[in-house]
């Protein structure tokens, strides 16, 4: 049997399938929540003992009330011991979910708004639903059970009644629960309408602003915020009534055992019964009658926790895919292929590039050269996993770009503006390399010209380096990375002949034993190539 793809699960099989790493600490706060089961059924049999101790003596009294006291603090031990797994839980969850959503989101070009709100409000839904609902649901399967089954020792009767007021409880649970998944379902989707249109319209705000049309940018907003509200209290009200629903049955099903029992202690049922009830039996039943609906009314408080939550999931549902993760490439130089590639930013937008078909062999340098917006950055962004790969496929060693997203593992890359951290110059070059020593820190700088004053500060702004250097930190860096492939995005623009002279050694020693590819301008960086691509 294969298992099912992620992208076509339903939202209760992909809430299911994201805990599943977590499945011992799922038990446990299940456990947990179930466990309560015991200082409950304690704290009946206590305060039974002590009511009938009360008839014998005072001192006849005490063993029921400690059990009773023992049994409440206990039930609080266990009650905290819950919540703190079952956040624990939900942080674990949240974590893994907000981590593969954004790596869906930067490294594979997915940049949605709705997958903007999904990172924010969509993942932050789980929360109640792994911390809560989800232990509370096996509590709820079970606990009543176990306390019917305790009630049962007592009186076989009252356990009769409660089960069989159990059913339209748990048949008004249902009902309530479909109806408000549906509307939590539509109110999710016009939040996620709604954080859409506003960023959006906050990108667009020049353009607003010019046009004259914040009056009607103001109206859009205030009508999809106003069927925002709609939903919302539409969700509202089917939880209130749906809570009085549960608690009329409850209150009812504790009524009849109130006055069974109390019939029953005076010899006034008006039918016969196999049994008779002693007060201590009397009193331990009625005090565990209220316990059976405990754990469902637990859920049904956090049943709307349930509904947003698999209101949430489809838009947290994302591919297979290792974004960012570099497959095992190994140490040599690899080939890489572009087949029929295609790469497309928006849907209904015209290709950046198509039909794009490439060989590089192993240890091969290429430049890409052609006018800007012809593709050469994208091309290289593409096996970043940057940009989208919207048709064809891209090889590189046995690997395929469609099966793991991108290899920016093995990938040493200097772009056009390397990125720089307030700090000193080692510590800047060593982003390429944490592990790397002074020394070799050291013999890098001096490999891409820059100063072998590591302790050299730079601020966040570049502040301390020219525009020449800022290009050498990011070649230093390339050199730095152990990795089989180099990519370099425009490495000599905006220098003068003479730096770029001096920046071409610089090049040529970063891409020795390396499969290189380079976007550029420049006739003399491509003369360095073992092969010129023009696009």
């Amino acid at each position: 049997m294969t298992a099912t793809p992620i992208s076509d699960q339903t939202p209760a099989v992909w809430l299911k399938h994201a805990a599943r790493p977590w499945r011992r600490l799922a038990g446990l706060a299940g456990l947990l929540a179930v466990a309560d089961v015991i200082p409950a059924v304690g704290f009946a049999a206590g305060l039974a003992l002590m009511v009938s101790g009360f008839s014998v003596s005072l001192t006849a009294a005490l063993p029921g009330l400690g059990l009773a006291v023992g049994s409440l603090l206990l039930r609080a031990l266990l009650g905290q011991a819950a919540v703190v797994v079952g956040a624990r839980m939900g942080q674990v969850v949240k974590a893994d979910t907000r981590a593969r959503l954004l790596a869906d989101l930067f490294g594979q070009g997915r940049r949605s708004t709705d997958r903007l709100t999904a990172v924010v409000e969509g993942v932050e839904a789980l929360d109640g639903y792994f911390s809560r609902f989800a232990p509370l649901r096996l509590a709820a399967a079970l606990s009543p059970l176990l306390i019917i089954a305790a009630a049962a020792v007592a009186s076989p009767v009252a356990a009769g009644v409660l089960v069989f007021t159990l059913f339209p409880f748990i048949c008004g649970m249902a009902l309530a629960g479909t109806a408000a998944a549906r509307e939590s379902r539509r109110q999710f989707e016009t939040l996620e309408r709604l954080g859409g249109l506003f960023i959006d319209r906050v990108r667009a705000l020049p353009a607003v602003l010019a046009f004259g049309a914040v009056p009607r940018t103001t109206a859009e907003i205030a009508r999809t915020a106003d069927e925002l509200e709609k939903r919302t209290n539409r969700v509202l009200r089917i939880a209130f009534v749906s809570s009085g629903v549960l608690e009329f049955f409850s209150a009812l099903a504790v009524a009849l055992i109130a006055v069974y029992c109390g019939f029953n202690l005076l010899g006034l049922l008006p039918f016969p019964v196999p049994e008779h009830l002693t007060l201590a039996q009397a009193f331990f039943v009625l005090a565990l009658a209220p316990e059976v609906y405990q754990p469902l009314r637990r859920l049904a408080a956090a049943y709307h926790d349930r509904q947003a939550a698999e209101a949430a999931a489809p838009s947290l549902i994302t591919p297979e895919v290792a974004a960012g993760i570099a497959p095992e490439l190994g140490d040599l130089a690899p080939a890489i292929r572009f087949r029929d590639v295609a790469i497309r930013y928006e849907a209904n937008a015209a290709p950046v590039l198509e039909d794009f078909n490439l060989e590089i062999a192993p240890g091969q340098t290429v430049a890409l050269l052609g006018a800007s917006g012809a593709g050469k950055s994208s091309l290289l962004h593409l096996l970043l996993g940057m940009a989208p790969l919207s048709g064809g496929e891209v090889e590189v060693g046995a690997a395929r770009l469609t099966d793991c997203g991108g290899f920016a593992g093995r990938i040493a890359w200097a772009g056009q503006a390397p990125v720089v951290v307030p700090g000193t110059l080692g510590q800047n070059i060593a982003v390429a390399d944490p592990t790397a020593c002074p020394g070799r820190l050291a013999m890098t700088a001096r490999t891409a010209g820059l100063t072998t004053d590591l302790d050299r500060p730079i601020n966040e702004r570049g502040g301390g380096l020219s525009g020449g250097e800022r290009r050498r930190l990011g070649l230093a860096r390339a050199v730095l990375k152990r990795v089989p492939i180099l990519l370099l995005d425009e490495p000599t623009a905006n220098l003068d002949p003479v730096a770029e002279q001096a920046m071409l050694e610089v090049i040529r020693t970063a891409a020795q034993g390396r499969t290189t590819l380079i976007a550029t301008h420049s006739e003399a960086v491509a003369a360095l190539a073992d092969k010129v691509v023009r696009l």
